[in-house]
Protein backbone atom coordinates (compact mmCIF):
# COMPACT_ATOMS: atom_id res chain seq x y z
CA UNK A 1 0.00 0.00 0.00
CA UNK A 2 1.39 3.42 -0.94
CA UNK A 3 1.71 6.35 1.49
CA UNK A 4 -1.19 8.13 -0.17
CA UNK A 5 -3.38 5.02 -0.05
CA UNK A 6 -2.71 4.69 3.68
CA UNK A 7 -3.52 8.38 4.20
CA UNK A 8 -6.77 7.96 2.28
CA UNK A 9 -7.66 4.93 4.38
CA UNK A 10 -7.12 6.88 7.59
CA UNK A 11 -9.37 9.66 6.30
CA UNK A 12 -12.10 7.16 5.31
CA UNK A 13 -12.00 5.65 8.79
CA UNK A 14 -12.72 9.12 10.18
CA UNK A 15 -9.61 9.19 12.36
CA UNK A 16 -8.85 12.82 13.22
CA UNK A 17 -5.37 12.37 14.68
CA UNK A 18 -3.16 9.74 13.01
CA UNK A 19 -0.85 7.89 15.38
CA UNK A 20 2.75 6.76 15.15
CA UNK A 21 1.37 3.30 14.36
CA UNK A 22 -0.24 4.72 11.20
CA UNK A 23 3.03 6.36 10.17
CA UNK A 24 5.03 3.18 10.77
CA UNK A 25 2.52 1.12 8.80
CA UNK A 26 2.53 3.61 5.91
CA UNK A 27 6.34 3.69 5.82
CA UNK A 28 6.64 -0.09 6.16
CA UNK A 29 8.86 0.08 9.27
CA UNK A 30 8.63 -0.91 12.92
CA UNK A 31 7.36 1.44 15.63
CA UNK A 32 10.88 1.70 17.02
CA UNK A 33 12.37 2.63 13.67
CA UNK A 34 9.58 5.13 13.07
CA UNK A 35 10.21 6.78 16.43
CA UNK A 36 13.94 7.06 15.77
CA UNK A 37 13.34 8.59 12.36
CA UNK A 38 10.84 11.16 13.63
CA UNK A 39 13.09 12.14 16.55
CA UNK A 40 16.26 12.12 14.46
CA UNK A 41 17.88 9.47 16.64
CA UNK A 42 19.59 6.15 16.07
CA UNK A 43 21.53 4.89 13.07
CA UNK A 44 19.14 4.69 10.15
CA UNK A 45 19.58 4.92 6.41
CA UNK A 46 18.81 8.31 4.92
CA UNK A 47 16.23 6.64 2.67
CA UNK A 48 14.44 5.17 5.70
CA UNK A 49 14.28 8.52 7.53
CA UNK A 50 12.93 10.21 4.42
CA UNK A 51 10.30 7.52 3.89
CA UNK A 52 9.08 7.86 7.49
CA UNK A 53 8.99 11.65 7.34
CA UNK A 54 7.14 11.61 4.03
CA UNK A 55 4.58 9.23 5.48
CA UNK A 56 4.14 11.49 8.53
CA UNK A 57 3.63 14.49 6.26
CA UNK A 58 1.11 12.66 4.09
CA UNK A 59 -0.89 11.58 7.14
CA UNK A 60 -0.71 14.96 8.85
CA UNK A 61 0.92 13.29 11.86
CA UNK A 62 1.83 15.45 14.86
CA UNK A 63 3.79 14.06 17.80
CA UNK A 64 2.02 13.72 21.13
CA UNK A 65 3.32 16.80 22.92
CA UNK A 66 2.28 15.55 26.35
CA UNK A 67 4.22 12.32 25.91
CA UNK A 68 7.21 14.22 24.56
CA UNK A 69 7.05 16.62 27.52
CA UNK A 70 7.24 13.71 29.94
CA UNK A 71 10.31 12.38 28.13
CA UNK A 72 12.04 15.78 28.03
CA UNK A 73 10.99 16.89 31.50
CA UNK A 74 9.84 20.16 29.88
CA UNK A 75 6.60 21.23 28.25
CA UNK A 76 8.08 24.32 26.56
CA UNK A 77 4.99 26.25 27.60
CA UNK A 78 4.57 29.12 30.06
CA UNK A 79 1.44 30.43 31.74
CA UNK A 80 0.75 34.16 31.67
CA UNK A 81 -1.90 35.17 34.20
CA UNK A 82 -3.12 38.77 33.88
CA UNK A 83 -5.58 40.64 36.06
CA UNK A 84 -7.49 42.05 33.08
CA UNK A 85 -7.15 43.21 29.47
CA UNK A 86 -6.44 46.93 29.26
CA UNK A 87 -4.53 49.05 26.71
CA UNK A 88 -1.31 49.41 28.69
CA UNK A 89 -0.91 45.64 29.08
CA UNK A 90 -0.38 45.06 25.35
CA UNK A 91 3.31 46.11 25.13
CA UNK A 92 4.00 44.10 28.30
CA UNK A 93 2.47 41.00 26.71
CA UNK A 94 4.41 41.63 23.48
CA UNK A 95 7.71 41.79 25.37
CA UNK A 96 6.96 38.52 27.14
CA UNK A 97 5.73 36.67 24.06
CA UNK A 98 8.54 37.83 21.76
CA UNK A 99 11.21 36.76 24.25
CA UNK A 100 9.69 33.33 24.89
CA UNK A 101 8.92 32.70 21.21
CA UNK A 102 12.61 33.16 20.43
CA UNK A 103 13.21 30.15 22.68
CA UNK A 104 10.39 28.15 21.01
CA UNK A 105 8.20 28.43 24.10
CA UNK A 106 4.43 28.90 23.73
CA UNK A 107 2.38 31.07 26.07
CA UNK A 108 -1.01 30.26 27.61
CA UNK A 109 -2.71 33.62 28.24
CA UNK A 110 -5.24 33.57 31.11
CA UNK A 111 -7.36 36.60 32.06
CA UNK A 112 -8.61 36.54 35.66
CA UNK A 113 -10.81 39.65 35.25
CA UNK A 114 -9.75 40.76 38.76
CA UNK A 115 -11.57 37.71 40.15
CA UNK A 116 -9.65 35.57 42.65
CA UNK A 117 -11.88 32.54 42.03
CA UNK A 118 -11.20 32.68 38.30
CA UNK A 119 -7.52 33.25 39.03
CA UNK A 120 -7.47 30.04 41.09
CA UNK A 121 -9.15 28.13 38.25
CA UNK A 122 -6.56 29.36 35.77
CA UNK A 123 -3.69 28.44 38.09
CA UNK A 124 -5.04 24.93 38.54
CA UNK A 125 -5.36 24.51 34.78
CA UNK A 126 -1.82 25.79 34.14
CA UNK A 127 -0.33 23.47 36.76
CA UNK A 128 -2.28 20.56 35.31
CA UNK A 129 -0.75 21.34 31.91
CA UNK A 130 2.68 21.16 33.57
CA UNK A 131 3.81 24.54 32.30
CA UNK A 132 7.49 25.27 32.80
CA UNK A 133 6.80 28.57 34.56
CA UNK A 134 4.18 31.20 35.31
CA UNK A 135 4.18 34.99 35.02
CA UNK A 136 1.59 36.89 37.06
CA UNK A 137 1.03 40.38 35.64
CA UNK A 138 -1.07 43.08 37.32
CA UNK A 139 -1.95 46.61 36.31
CA UNK A 140 -1.11 48.52 39.50
CA UNK A 141 1.79 48.56 41.92
CA UNK A 142 -0.49 47.96 44.92
CA UNK A 143 0.46 45.03 47.15
CA UNK A 144 -1.41 41.82 46.33
CA UNK A 145 -1.68 38.37 47.93
CA UNK A 146 0.76 35.77 46.57
CA UNK A 147 -0.65 33.08 44.33
CA UNK A 148 -0.84 29.63 45.88
CA UNK A 149 0.96 26.95 43.88
CA UNK A 150 0.53 24.33 46.57
CA UNK A 151 3.44 21.88 46.58
CA UNK A 152 4.43 22.77 43.02
CA UNK A 153 7.94 24.14 42.51
CA UNK A 154 6.97 25.82 39.25
CA UNK A 155 9.06 29.01 38.75
CA UNK A 156 6.99 32.15 39.22
CA UNK A 157 7.58 35.81 38.35
CA UNK A 158 5.39 38.73 39.42
CA UNK A 159 5.21 41.75 37.12
CA UNK A 160 3.49 44.96 38.22
CA UNK A 161 2.20 42.86 41.15
CA UNK A 162 4.30 43.24 44.31
CA UNK A 163 3.84 40.74 47.11
CA UNK A 164 5.16 40.60 50.67
CA UNK A 165 7.60 37.72 50.21
CA UNK A 166 11.40 38.24 50.08
CA UNK A 167 11.85 34.95 48.26
CA UNK A 168 9.59 35.97 45.37
CA UNK A 169 10.75 37.78 42.25
CA UNK A 170 8.80 41.01 41.60
CA UNK A 171 9.58 43.27 38.64
CA UNK A 172 8.16 46.77 38.93
CA UNK A 173 8.41 50.07 37.07
CA UNK A 174 10.22 52.69 39.16
CA UNK A 175 7.31 55.08 39.74
CA UNK A 176 9.41 57.53 41.75
CA UNK A 177 12.06 57.79 39.05
CA UNK A 178 9.37 58.29 36.41
CA UNK A 179 7.73 61.14 38.31
CA UNK A 180 11.11 62.76 38.89
CA UNK A 181 11.85 62.72 35.15
CA UNK A 182 8.67 64.68 34.41
CA UNK A 183 9.00 67.31 37.14
CA UNK A 184 12.71 67.93 36.66
CA UNK A 185 12.08 68.39 32.94
CA UNK A 186 9.38 71.00 33.57
CA UNK A 187 11.58 72.79 36.09
CA UNK A 188 14.44 72.89 33.59
CA UNK A 189 12.09 74.61 31.15
CA UNK A 190 11.47 77.41 33.65
CA UNK A 191 8.11 76.25 35.08
CA UNK A 192 7.50 77.42 38.63
CA UNK A 193 3.82 77.20 39.63
CA UNK A 194 2.91 73.53 39.49
CA UNK A 195 -0.41 71.73 39.76
CA UNK A 196 -1.08 68.02 39.94
CA UNK A 197 -4.12 66.05 38.70
CA UNK A 198 -4.14 62.34 39.40
CA UNK A 199 -6.14 59.22 40.20
CA UNK A 200 -7.55 57.75 43.43
CA UNK A 201 -5.51 58.78 46.45
CA UNK A 202 -5.42 55.26 47.94
CA UNK A 203 -3.38 53.75 45.10
CA UNK A 204 0.30 53.13 45.79
CA UNK A 205 1.55 54.54 42.47
CA UNK A 206 -0.44 57.75 42.95
CA UNK A 207 1.04 58.23 46.41
CA UNK A 208 4.60 57.56 45.19
CA UNK A 209 4.32 60.04 42.32
CA UNK A 210 2.87 62.81 44.47
CA UNK A 211 5.50 62.33 47.16
CA UNK A 212 8.25 62.44 44.53
CA UNK A 213 6.78 65.55 42.94
CA UNK A 214 6.79 67.32 46.31
CA UNK A 215 10.37 66.21 46.94
CA UNK A 216 11.65 67.45 43.58
CA UNK A 217 9.88 70.80 43.91
CA UNK A 218 11.24 71.19 47.44
CA UNK A 219 14.75 70.53 46.11
CA UNK A 220 14.18 73.23 43.48
CA UNK A 221 12.82 75.69 46.05
CA UNK A 222 9.20 75.62 44.85
CA UNK A 223 6.07 74.74 46.79
CA UNK A 224 3.02 72.65 45.91
CA UNK A 225 0.09 73.81 48.04
CA UNK A 226 -2.81 71.42 48.62
CA UNK A 227 -5.19 73.64 46.63
CA UNK A 228 -3.21 72.83 43.47
CA UNK A 229 -3.67 69.05 43.81
CA UNK A 230 -6.80 67.17 42.77
CA UNK A 231 -7.52 63.43 42.90
CA UNK A 232 -10.30 61.64 41.10
CA UNK A 233 -10.98 59.12 38.36
CA UNK A 234 -8.33 58.52 35.72
CA UNK A 235 -10.49 59.60 32.81
CA UNK A 236 -10.89 62.49 30.40
CA UNK A 237 -13.97 64.13 31.99
CA UNK A 238 -12.21 64.42 35.34
CA UNK A 239 -9.12 65.88 33.67
CA UNK A 240 -11.30 68.48 31.97
CA UNK A 241 -13.18 69.40 35.17
CA UNK A 242 -10.04 69.42 37.33
CA UNK A 243 -8.16 71.76 35.00
CA UNK A 244 -11.02 74.27 35.16
CA UNK A 245 -11.17 74.06 38.96
CA UNK A 246 -7.42 74.57 39.34
CA UNK A 247 -7.23 77.55 36.99
CA UNK A 248 -10.22 79.15 38.70
CA UNK A 249 -8.30 78.85 41.96
CA UNK A 250 -4.96 80.00 40.54
CA UNK A 251 -4.83 81.47 37.00
CA UNK A 252 -1.03 81.75 37.23
CA UNK A 253 -0.39 77.99 37.15
CA UNK A 254 2.22 77.32 34.45
CA UNK A 255 2.70 73.52 34.70
CA UNK A 256 0.26 70.63 35.18
CA UNK A 257 1.43 67.10 35.87
CA UNK A 258 -1.20 64.46 35.06
CA UNK A 259 -1.55 60.91 36.36
CA UNK A 260 -2.39 59.49 32.92
CA UNK A 261 -2.45 60.48 29.27
CA UNK A 262 -6.25 60.23 29.26
CA UNK A 263 -6.44 62.74 32.10
CA UNK A 264 -4.01 64.98 30.25
CA UNK A 265 -6.18 64.98 27.14
CA UNK A 266 -9.09 66.31 29.19
CA UNK A 267 -6.76 68.95 30.64
CA UNK A 268 -5.65 70.04 27.17
CA UNK A 269 -9.26 70.37 26.01
CA UNK A 270 -10.12 72.56 29.02
CA UNK A 271 -7.10 74.80 28.53
CA UNK A 272 -7.84 75.26 24.85
CA UNK A 273 -11.45 76.22 25.55
CA UNK A 274 -10.29 78.78 28.13
CA UNK A 275 -7.94 80.36 25.62
CA UNK A 276 -4.86 79.17 27.54
CA UNK A 277 -1.99 78.42 25.16
CA UNK A 278 -0.13 75.15 25.60
CA UNK A 279 2.82 75.19 26.00
CA UNK A 280 3.38 78.98 26.02
CA UNK A 281 1.18 79.62 29.06
CA UNK A 282 1.01 76.17 30.66
CA UNK A 283 3.16 73.07 30.17
CA UNK A 284 1.41 69.70 30.45
CA UNK A 285 2.91 66.25 31.04
CA UNK A 286 1.04 62.93 30.97
CA UNK A 287 1.82 59.45 32.21
CA UNK A 288 2.12 56.02 30.51
CA UNK A 289 2.86 57.30 26.98
CA UNK A 290 -0.14 55.67 25.32
CA UNK A 291 0.94 56.66 21.83
CA UNK A 292 -2.49 56.75 20.09
CA UNK A 293 -3.56 59.29 22.72
CA UNK A 294 -0.30 61.17 23.26
CA UNK A 295 0.53 61.69 19.60
CA UNK A 296 -3.03 62.65 18.62
CA UNK A 297 -3.38 65.21 21.43
CA UNK A 298 -3.40 68.92 20.58
CA UNK A 299 -0.56 69.67 20.98
CA UNK A 300 1.17 66.26 21.09
CA UNK A 301 1.67 65.24 24.69
CA UNK A 302 4.96 64.85 26.54
CA UNK A 303 4.58 61.70 28.62
CA UNK A 304 6.40 59.36 30.98
CA UNK A 305 6.86 55.88 29.50
CA UNK A 306 7.17 52.81 31.75
CA UNK A 307 9.04 50.82 29.08
CA UNK A 308 6.50 48.01 29.42
CA UNK A 309 7.88 46.05 26.46
CA UNK A 310 11.28 45.95 28.17
CA UNK A 311 9.58 45.05 31.45
CA UNK A 312 7.94 42.10 29.70
CA UNK A 313 11.24 41.10 28.11
CA UNK A 314 12.96 41.17 31.50
CA UNK A 315 10.19 39.09 33.09
CA UNK A 316 10.47 36.41 30.41
CA UNK A 317 14.28 36.47 30.56
CA UNK A 318 14.30 36.01 34.33
CA UNK A 319 11.68 33.27 34.15
CA UNK A 320 13.81 31.39 31.63
CA UNK A 321 16.77 31.66 34.01
CA UNK A 322 14.65 30.26 36.85
CA UNK A 323 13.43 27.40 34.65
CA UNK A 324 17.09 26.58 33.97
CA UNK A 325 17.83 26.38 37.68
CA UNK A 326 19.13 29.91 38.31
CA UNK A 327 17.34 31.40 41.34
CA UNK A 328 15.90 34.91 41.23
CA UNK A 329 14.30 36.87 44.08
CA UNK A 330 13.62 40.36 45.39
CA UNK A 331 11.88 43.48 44.13
CA UNK A 332 13.56 44.99 41.08
CA UNK A 333 12.62 48.48 39.88
CA UNK A 334 13.03 49.15 36.17
CA UNK A 335 13.49 52.69 34.80
CA UNK A 336 11.01 54.91 32.99
CA UNK A 337 11.89 57.22 30.11
CA UNK A 338 10.51 60.62 29.23
CA UNK A 339 9.09 61.02 25.71
CA UNK A 340 9.24 64.74 24.98
CA UNK A 341 6.66 66.27 22.66
CA UNK A 342 5.28 69.79 22.20
CA UNK A 343 2.97 70.05 25.24
CA UNK A 344 5.70 71.02 27.68
CA UNK A 345 7.45 73.59 25.53
CA UNK A 346 10.36 71.56 24.17
CA UNK A 347 10.24 69.86 20.78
Amino acid sequence: MTDQETANKVVRLGRVAPTIHDVARAAGVSISTCSKALNNKGKLKIETRERVRNAATQLGFRPNELAQSLLRGRSFTVGLLISDIYPRVMPLLAGIEDTLAAEHISVFLCNAHDDRTRERQHLNALLAKQVDGIIVAGRRVDLRAPVDLGHSQTPLVYVYSPIDDPDALCLMPNESQGARLAIEHLCALGRRRFAHISGPRDRAAIQIREATMRQVLDEQGYDLPAQRILHGSLDEPFGYAAANILLDRDPDIDAISCGSDVLARGVLDALRERGVCVPDDVGVVGYHNMEPIATAARPPLTSVDANLYELGHRAAHDLLAMINGQPRAGVHLLPFRLVVRQSCGAR
